[in-house]
């Protein structure tokens, strides 16, 4: 079935719209929270890393129990229940600065509670889209799912910026919270019911069905190739976290409103690749586009440590950040459709999971890293080191895709399951 098919789908539009919203305003928050810490609280490097890194330490505590608890419930529910709990703490913040109360604590306690739900978010989040479009419209659906969250990134900054200039970041924390309510509303909406969740009446044990996910994972060359290069390529954003608004606000000189429209310039990439990536996957090979994407972008992304102040010093900052968001966006679509379209239902939620935590768990590492570089070495060589790692993160993909060109070509992934 085509991917236009798709959007005559009352419950793919009701998906689409929550996320819209969702990710707009997590856009807007992503310029809002840094600057709150930068500008507002006068945050250091270091400080600015441990909120970066208190917002993913989740994933590496409870990242894999999550995927087995997933596997055992019906995911909507779950789904609804984080966005309403991140709701409420991201509205803890504006209300502590109204009373003047907030500080660079807080910020880290809202992000670590806030993670804890994004976890189950995103592995459930993952596990879900196929039991609403179906396994066959999963690259179709993930590219759809994907341009919204690209345009919220090209809308977001720019809209993110300007707000902090008008009314305060701390104010403009309100917005995410309140587009989490949206999407708990709209995956309320929808109407098609997820499969009944089976009971085998000899199920491993807690502990078993986790380890199960993880043998899956590294057992599978493809899985584990795809698990080294995203957890490199997110280790390195991580780095480059906890200095990339230091080095656009006090390196290069740049005000909130032109960081933000920088951050959503460079952003339009992603959302033209969003949008490109089915074309791209059949005349490239939808399994080879996974590995070439981060090859082909990767090195261009480096302009970008450049930067001098002055305009020169603004296009520099784009064009890095362009090539990074085209490739990252092309490779995300295409490794996470390759996982959906091929992993057995039954044990999907698990490796959703595993897959998150092999991502995740040096998120905080690498932004704590990233926090210390920036006060050794300045902003400057952090950004260096991070392009660096990811320059190199294609290098496993292409062992274990090499000569591949289509996901079709690869055998199922049934027959893996309980050897």
């Amino acid at each position: 079935m085509s991917g236009d098919s798709l959007f005559r789908s009352r419950d793919f539009r009701l998906l689409l719209a929550g996320q819209t919203t969702s990710q707009l305003g997590t856009q807007v928050s992503a310029v809002a929270i840094p600057l709150l810490a930068v500008v507002t609280l006068d945050a250091s490097a270091f400080e600015v890393g441990l909120v970066s890194a208190s917002s993913t330490v989740a994933f590496a505590l409870i990242g894999l129990p999550a995927g087995a608890w997933l596997d055992r419930l019906r995911r909507r529910p779950v789904l609804i229940a984080s966005d309403i709990v991140r709701a409420v703490l991201l509205a803890t913040i504006p209300i502590a600065a109204l009373f003047g109360t907030l500080g660079i604590g807080q910020l880290i306690v809202v992000s670590l509670l806030a993670g804890f739900a994004r976890v189950f978010f995103d592995v459930g989040y993952q596990s879900y889209i196929p039991s609403v479009i179906g396994r066959g419209r999963v690259l179709a659906g993930n590219s759809a799912m994907e341009t919204i969250r690209a345009s919220g990134q090209v809308a977001g900054p720019g809209i993110g910026g300007w707000l902090v200039f008008l009314f305060g970041a701390a104010n403009v924390v309100a917005i995410q919270s309140l587009t989490f309510i949206v999407s708990a509303a709209s995956l309320l909406a929808i109407k098609t019911r997820e499969p009944a969740i089976v009971t085998a009446p000899d199920r491993p044990r807690f502990l078993a069905q986790i380890g199960e996910g993880i043998r899956f994972v590294l057992d599978n060359r493809i899985l584990r190739a795809t698990a080294i290069a995203s957890a490199a390529s997110n280790f390195a954003f991580a780095v480059a976290s906890a200095v990339a608004i230091i080095f656009a606000s006090r390196t290069l000189g740049l005000p909130a409103w032109l960081i933000g429209l920088s951050v959503a310039a460079a952003s339009v990439t992603a959302l033209i690749g969003a949008a490109v990536t089915p074309r791209l996957s059949a005349v490239v090979g939808s399994a080879r586009i996974i590995w070439l994407a981060l090859a082909v972008s990767s090195p261009l992304a480096l302009v970008s440590v450049a930067a001098q102040p002055g305009w020169l010093g603004v296009v520099l900052l784009i064009a890095g950040g362009a090539a990074g968001e085209l490739g990252q966006i092309i490779y995300s679509i295409t490794n996470v459709s390759l996982r959906q379209r091929l992993c057995p239902d039954a044990i999907l939620g698990r490796v959703n999971a595993t897959m998150r935590f092999a991502i995740m768990c040096g998120f905080p590492v690498g932004a704590l890293l990233g926090g210390a570089l920036g006060e050794l070495l300045g902003a400057r060589l952090t950004l260096l080191v991070s392009g660096l790692i990811i320059v190199a993160s294609f290098v496993p993909l292409y062992l274990a895709l090499r000569g591949v060109r289509d996901v079709e070509d690869l055998p199922d992934w049934s027959a893996e399951l309980g050897r």
